[in-house]
């Protein structure tokens, strides 16, 4: 003899109570703390390090380029407070420019020139 399953009927009562239950319990989780929620700063937090994994290598870099590299010096410039994380987009524009020549002139021997070739490579991934 083979055996059908029974299921009894959803009633709009038992969704009602479910709908109940789950709002109760979202109500009821406690809010996220200052520490859990995002910072309020564009900054990544002091000490975090690089977080950057677009490019490794030290191929220049320059004004106007997109891509990997562009998005790796604006995130190795975000990390050392040189550029806002909001501006870090993949194409190196004028803000970009600007915080390279800012990391260049508080870095000797580098000249601010905004042009990211190998030494200037090497005091992002170093500083």
């Amino acid at each position: 003899m083979i055996r059908k399953a029974f299921r009894a009927p959803r009633t709009a009562g038992a969704s009602a109570l479910a709908v109940l239950a789950l709002a109760a319990a979202l109500i009821a989780a406690p809010a996220a703390s200052a520490a859990e929620r995002e910072p309020a700063t564009p900054f990544a937090p002091p000490g975090a390090g690089a977080v950057c994994a677009f490019y490794f290598g030290d191929e220049p870099t320059f004004y106007g380029d997109r891509g990997d590299r562009a998005s790796e010096v604006q995130c190795l410039l975000a990390n050392r407070h040189y550029l806002p994380w909001s501006e870090v987009d993949g194409t190196f524009g004028p803000t970009t420019l600007a915080a390279v020549q800012r990391f260049q002139a508080d870095h000797p021997p580098l000249i601010p020139s905004g042009l990211v070739g190998s030494r200037t490579w090497s005091a992002l991934w170093n500083a």
